[in-house]
């Protein structure tokens, strides 16, 4: 897993914790137990909008999946040259 790509996404998903997220990263552990674990989930994420495999992440009832299609999200469009920002709804 390449750490650098996913560390700046998942911590803006689940906490600004670096040595609590290199490690879960590492153990490469499960999203559920991710999730679960976040010390400080941001509560700006419901605001993350758009579409992933076909369905919008606004919609989707369960919440484990909501979270991993967020966390599809933050990683996915900056790839696209999409600011961070735009993503997520702070700015």
């Amino acid at each position: 897993m390449n750490l650098t790509r996913v560390r700046r996404p998942a911590s803006v998903a689940s906490g600004p914790f670096r040595p609590a997220l290199d490690s879960h990263l590492e153990k490469q552990m499960d999203f559920e137990t991710f999730f679960r674990t976040a010390p400080l989930p941001n509560p700006t994420r419901p605001s993350i909008t758009g579409v992933v495999c076909g369905v919008r992440v606004d919609e989707i009832g369960a919440p484990l999946m909501q979270e991993i299609r967020y966390l599809d999200k933050l990683i996915n469009e900056p790839a696209k040259r999409k600011a961070m920002t735009k993503v997520i709804r702070e700015g």
